[in-house]
C-alpha cells in the first residue's frame, strides 16, 4: 500500500512536516540549486526567508520526541519527496480536528511550495472530504459568513436584500440554542446529535429550542432529541428516482477535486409520498413566505433545470449550467491556484511560521483521538465489526499502546471508565473495553461518535473553529463493577 509508513503521534503533524522540511533545505544545502524550485519561489511566493530560518529553531531531538518518528525515518520521506517530480498531498480529518488544525495544513503548503509542487499537472493539494458533498454545500453558498459578492448576486438575481449579518456555525449555533438564543432547530439531512461534540450539551441546547424539524432519509438518532415540538419530514434518497411535472430529474454533487457531476437515482422511491429535497423546501417556502416572496417556488421544483438556471447567474464558475453538468464526467470550477494565482492581498502564496505544539500531560493522562470502524460511514453504523484492526462484535473499546497497558496495570479485555480533562471540566465515558493496538505511546483511539461525549463543545481550532475530536486529553480508570451510571459530564 505505501513505500513508507510512519507511524505518527497524535498532533505530530507539524513535527514531522518541519522535520521533513528540515531536511530538504539541508539536502539544497548539499546540493544548491538542484532541490528546490527557486523560480517558483521567487515569482509565485514571499516570507521564503524567515521561513527557512524558522525551521533551523526546533532541534531534532524536539522533532523526533514530539512526532514520534525517527530522523531516518524523516529523512527517508524527504527523499521520496525531493525524488518527486509531481506529487500530491492528500489529507483528512485527522490534521483538520486539532487545536492548531490550520497551522497543520499551512506545514503541508510549506512543503509543497518548496519544490513548486502547486500548480503544475499532476501535482497539487488535495483535501479528502467525509462526505461526497460536503464542498458543493460551501460552493452553493452554505455558510455562515457569505461573502458580500455572492449576497450581491443573489439579491440581484432575486429581487430581495439578502440579510448581511453574519450566522452561526456548528459550534457557535449549538451554543445558541443552549442560550435560548437560536430557537428553531432545520435540519437538511444528517445526524446533528451524533455527528457534534459534547453530546450532552448537544442534546440539551436542541431540548432548548421551541421546534426541531429534520428532514431525513431514514431515521436516526437525533430524531429522539427534540425540542418543544418536533417535525420528521422523510425525503426521497439519493439512490432513489425523482420524477417532477417535467420528468426524471437529476441533481449535481462536487467532489474534492472540484469536480461538479450528475446523480440520478436509480431505485424505486420507499414510498409513493415521498418528496424529493427540493420539494421539501419550495413547499415551505410558499406556505412560510406566501405573498411576500417574488419567487414562483413551486414552479422551480417542476424542473430542476430552472434551479441551475438560477445558479448559473449566481455563482461564479457555473456558466452554461445545464449544458456542461450533462457532458460525460462534469465539469472542473475554477481553480486559482491551478493557474499559480494565489488570492492572497500580495498576489502570492505565503511561506508561514510555526511552533512546535506542546502536549503537556500528566503521568495518567493519554491523547485520544475519534476514528471510524470499517462497518461505518460517518453516523451511520452499519455493523459492529472492524475488520481493519481485529475487533468484532462491539464498538465501546480503547486502543492502546501495549506498553502503556502495563505501565497503567490495564489488561487486554479489561473495562475502564473514560475521563476528559478540559480546563475546569471534566467528562466521563463509561465501560470502555481496553485493546491492545499498534499506536506511539500516551496515544489512545475509540470510535467515533461513541465518544462524543467525552469531546468539549469549547475546544476548537484557531480559526477554523473546528471541534477538537482527535486532540482530547484522557485518563482512563477501572470500572467500578455495577455502577448505574453511563456517561456523565462534571462541570466545574
Amino acid at each position: 500500500l505505501a513505500d513508507l509508513f510512519l507511524q505518527v503521534r497524535i498532533n505530530g503533524d507539524v513535527a514531522l512536516l518541519q522535520g521533513i522540511t528540515k531536511a530538504v533545505l539541508a539536502e539544497e544545502g548539499r546540493r544548491p540549486r538542484q532541490v528546490l524550485d527557486d523560480e517558483f519561489i521567487r515569482t509565485y511566493t514571499e516570507g521564503f526567508t524567515e521561513f527557512a530560518g524558522a525551521i533551523k529553531n526546533p532541534s531534532w531531538d524536539d522533532i523526533v520526541e514530539q512526532s514520534a518518528v525517527t530522523k531516518d525515518e524523516i529523512e527517508a520521506a524527504a527523499k521520496i519527496f525531493i525524488e518527486s517530480e509531481r506529487t500530491i498531498f492528500c489529507w483528512a480529518m485527522g490534521l483538520t480536528q486539532h487545536k492548531n488544525a490550520v497551522a497543520n495544513i499551512q506545514e503541508i503548503v510549506n512543503l509543497m511550495l518548496l519544490r513548486g509542487q502547486i500548480g503544475k499537472p499532476g501535482a497539487g493539494l488535495c483535501p479528502v472530504r467525509g462526505h461526497s458533498n460536503v464542498q458543493g454545500d460551501r460552493t452553493m453558498g452554505i455558510w455562515e459568513r457569505p461573502t458580500d459578492a455572492f449576497l450581491d448576486n443573489l439579491g440581484a438575481e432575486f429581487n430581495f436584500e439578502p440579510p448581511r449579518r453574519h450566522g452561526y456555525d456548528t459550534v457557535k449555533a449549538i451554543t445558541a440554542m443552549h442560550e435560548k438564543k437560536a430557537r428553531v432547530f432545520f435540519a437538511l439531512g444528517g445526524n446533528f446529535l451524533s455527528a457534534t461534540p459534547d453530546t450532552e450539551y448537544t442534546a440539551d441546547a436542541l431540548r432548548r429550542c421551541r421546534l426541531t424539524v429534520h428532514v431525513s432519509t431514514k431515521l436516526n438518532r437525533a430524531h429522539l432529541i427534540t425540542g418543544a415540538q418536533a417535525l420528521i419530514l422523510p425525503c426521497l434518497g439519493r439512490t432513489e428516482t425523482d420524477v417532477q411535472a417535467s420528468g426524471p430529474q437529476f441533481v449535481t454533487t462536487e467532489n474534492s477535486m472540484a469536480v461538479v457531476q450528475a446523480s440520478r437515482g436509480f431505485l424505486p422511491p420507499a414510498s409513493a409520498d415521498l418528496l424529493s429535497e427540493p420539494a421539501i423546501v419550495a413547499r415551505l417556502a410558499s406556505a412560510t413566505l406566501g405573498a411576500r416572496s417574488n419567487v414562483a417556488w413551486q414552479e422551480l421544483v417542476v424542473d430542476y433545470d430552472r434551479i441551475r438556471e438560477h445558479i448559473a447567474r449566481v455563482v461564479p464558475g457555473f456558466d452554461d449550467y445545464n449544458a456542461r453538468v450533462r457532458q460525460p464526467g462534469g465539469f472542473y470550477l475554477p481553480n486559482p491556484a491551478r493557474e499559480r494565482k494565489f488570492k492572497t492581498a500580495s498576489g502570492r502564496a505565503v511561506f508561514t511560521v510555526h511552533p512546535l505544539p506542546q502536549h503537556n500531560l500528566k503521568p495518567d493522562q493519554y491523547l485520544m483521538m475519534t476514528i471510524r470502524s470499517h462497518d461505518q460511514f460517518n453516523t451511520s453504523i452499519y455493523g459492529l465489526d472492524d475488520r481493519y484492526r481485529g475487533v468484532y462484535g462491539g464498538r465501546r473499546v480503547v486502543f492502546l499502546n501495549r506498553d502503556d497497558m502495563e505501565s497503567a496495570n490495564l489488561a487486554e479485555g479489561q473495562i475502564v471508565d473514560l475521563f476528559s480533562h478540559f480546563e475546569d471540566e471534566e467528562r466521563m465515558a463509561r465501560r470502555f473495553v481496553v485493546v491492545p493496538y499498534s499506536i506511539p505511546r500516551r496515544c489512545a483511539a475509540t470510535y467515533f461518535p461513541e465518544t462524543n461525549v467525552l469531546v468539549p463543545l469549547r475546544s476548537v481550532a484557531d480559526k477554523s473553529n473546528t471541534p477538537v475530536s482527535k486532540s482530547v486529553v484522557i485518563s482512563i480508570r477501572p470500572s467500578v463493577e455495577g455502577d448505574p451510571e453511563f456517561n456523565r459530564v462534571v462541570r466545574g
